[in-house]
């Protein structure tokens, strides 16, 4: 007995050190970013356009880059996502194929970003000609997020308990009723936590959009979906490995990926609010 109270006691502070230590490493990354990137901060920072070659201005256009891509890629992913969690957990039958369809989603999901980044090159950019743009890079982004959705949505669903969908059939509702209006609704809260881990990796990932979206440089503002945009991770990239004037571009690299984190927790602290808010509504 003393034994098995021993190995609890080394288990469960051997967990407390692991988020103690994961927690200390957050921090230091956050004081690290912050410290060489958060005295660029300003309004003129973030509303004008790069101007000297990249060495001075602002970093507006990379900003709505970024929320074009970002934006564009949430919505193509996440109606395919939830149709195919609806799909799994409330129509398919256990068998080899589901087994099949299962494995393929939890592969994708691991894929290297830079291997999507060559099937949006290969298919959007130059088998549909939808050239270097918003559209090829976003629709890359959403294939990348899309196991994300669908495997967050499907655990969801299947927390539903069952006495609910019992309860509506009882009531006369047909399946397709039931899932659209007391499954798809009591899941929702945790089906947007697929979403905002989809919004962070869209919103942060370089490789897929070097070959489908980004451009190095421009000023001006992207007027159709098939234009070219700069965005955050590729301009701190570019930056960094491509800058003639380090002393001034360093700098600036840091400044962006000060704006980028806030952005990324920005949304994703409006959508915990909102997730946070329908929980609450939807108390059972």
């Amino acid at each position: 007995m003393n034994w098995r109270k021993t190995k609890a006691f080394f288990g469960v502070n051997a967990l407390r050190l692991s988020i103690l230590i994961s927690i200390i490493f957050l921090f230091f990354f956050i004081i690290l970013i912050f410290s060489k990137g958060g005295r660029m901060l300003s309004w003129s920072f973030i509303s004008d356009v790069p101007r000297d070659g990249m060495t001075r201005g602002g970093i507006f256009p990379a900003i709505v880059g970024t929320l074009y891509l970002t934006i564009l890629a949430v919505a193509f992913a996440f109606p395919l996502g939830l149709l195919a969690a609806i799909y799994l957990v409330e129509y398919a039958k256990e068998g080899w194929l589901v087994s099949i369809i299962r494995i393929a989603i939890s592969t994708l999901a691991g894929v290297p970003s830079i291997i999507f980044g060559l099937f949006g090159l290969a298919v959007f950019v130059i088998m549909f000609r939808f050239g270097v743009s918003i559209l090829s890079g976003s629709l890359t982004l959403g294939i990348m997020v899309l196991p994300i959705i669908i495997k967050a949505s499907e655990e969801a669903i299947k927390s539903v308990p069952d006495d609910f969908r019992e309860a509506s059939y009882a009531l006369g509702a047909t399946k397709s009723t039931t899932i659209i209006k007391v499954v798809i609704p009591t899941a929702l809260p945790n089906i947007l936590t697929g979403a905002i881990m989809s919004v962070g990796r869209a919103a942060g990932e370089t490789a897929p959009i070097l070959f489908t979206a980004a451009t190095f440089y421009t000023r001006r503002l992207p007027k159709s979906i098939f234009d070219e945009v700069m965005v955050l991770p590729y301009h701190i990239y570019a930056l960094m490995t491509e800058g003639t004037s380090p002393e001034y571009q360093g700098p600036i690299a840091y400044g962006t990926a000060v704006v980028l984190l806030g952005l990324v927790l920005t949304i994703s602290a409006i959508a915990i609010i909102i997730r946070y808010r329908m929980r609450r509504m939807k108390k059972w």
